[in-house]
């Protein structure tokens, strides 16, 4: 439990800010989690890496981390796992490949999505959606962090099980 705390506590202390900001979901927040600043410490993003991996669904086939924040994620998680990896646009590229999913293959293979914060749950269940369209078995989900705004319950409604690493109330109560 000290681990998980002193985890929390790490996190939000590199990446809590406060002010005014706009969500994702359009919704607006006084406190903001700046994902990109515990992805960009390698040490604590392989921490969390490695917590993440115990999260990991049996019979998981494919590690999906979505654009953007949760490319650095999946790249550590897969370091940890042992699972080949998807990396997952929110629209398929124009060129080239013209692919929505780079990397892995995802046809007909059970993958987990991989995103570092949800708040709506919004951009899982667009990306779930586009991933299924394509072949790929997606009921797990995990992140990083859950703002505990409604994404757990939004993903549940599309058959998505989400699995957190930590939460606003645990970054809360590491204070």
């Amino acid at each position: 439990m000290t681990d998980s705390i002193d985890l929390a506590r790490q996190v939000r202390t590199v990446s809590r800010l406060t002010g005014e900001f706009t969500l994702r979901s359009g919704r607006t927040a006084t406190e903001y989690f700046d994902k990109y600043q515990f992805e960009a410490d390698p040490v604590l993003l392989d921490k969390l890496a490695e917590r993440l991996a115990v999260l990991i669904p049996e019979g998981t086939e494919v590690l999906a981390g979505l654009e953007m924040g949760g490319i650095a994620v999946v790249t550590a998680l897969a370091r940890h796992a042992g699972l080949p990896t998807a990396f997952v646009r929110k629209q398929a590229k124009q060129y080239g490949t013209a692919r929505l999913a780079e990397g892995a293959e995802v046809a007909g293979r059970r993958v987990l999505i991989v995103e570092d914060v949800v708040t709506s749950g919004g951009q899982v269940v667009i990306s779930t959606n586009d991933l299924r369209k394509l072949g790929a078995h997606v009921d797990h989900a995990v992140c990083v962090i859950d703002r505990q705004e409604g994404g757990s319950q939004a993903l549940a409604a599309e058959g998505i099980t989400l699995r957190a690493l930590l939460t606003r109330a645990e970054l809360d109560a590491a204070a």
